[in-house]
């Protein structure tokens, strides 16, 4: 599972917060990991630093193997909650998503038993 992490000018991305939100991302996401190729994590702030409730955005894609990409996000007042809400929907998604795509309805149909 590839990561990347991508910061706006206004949200200082140095390499302690990259290798924190890497690591994050490889915790959340740990039971999916067979089934992703990438995850990309995009920080912005939406008010350009003028400050405010929830002007932290997260946006996290991640592309499934075979599959189209899926997206969340999540906006908090704090870059750890936008972060941790984005992770938490990520799931959620993806837990439906893989859920559907291995489960069945279940029972057989009477056209699968053998003929006497």
């Amino acid at each position: 599972m590839q990561i990347q992490v991508n910061t706006d000018d206004n949200i200082d991305g140095d390499d302690a917060l990259i290798t924190q939100l890497e690591a994050e991302i490889r915790d959340s996401l740990s039971r999916f990991a067979g089934q992703i190729t990438r995850v990309e994590m995009h920080l912005s702030d939406k008010n350009a630093g003028k400050g405010g409730s929830d002007d932290q955005r997260c946006m996290i894609e991640v592309r499934p193997s075979g599959q189209q990409p899926v997206a969340v996000t999540h906006d908090g007042p704090t870059i750890p909650e936008a972060t941790a809400g984005a992770l938490q929907k990520m799931q959620s998604k993806l837990q439906s998503s893989f859920g559907r795509q291995t489960s069945g309805k279940g029972g057989h149909s009477i056209r699968d038993l053998d003929p006497l």
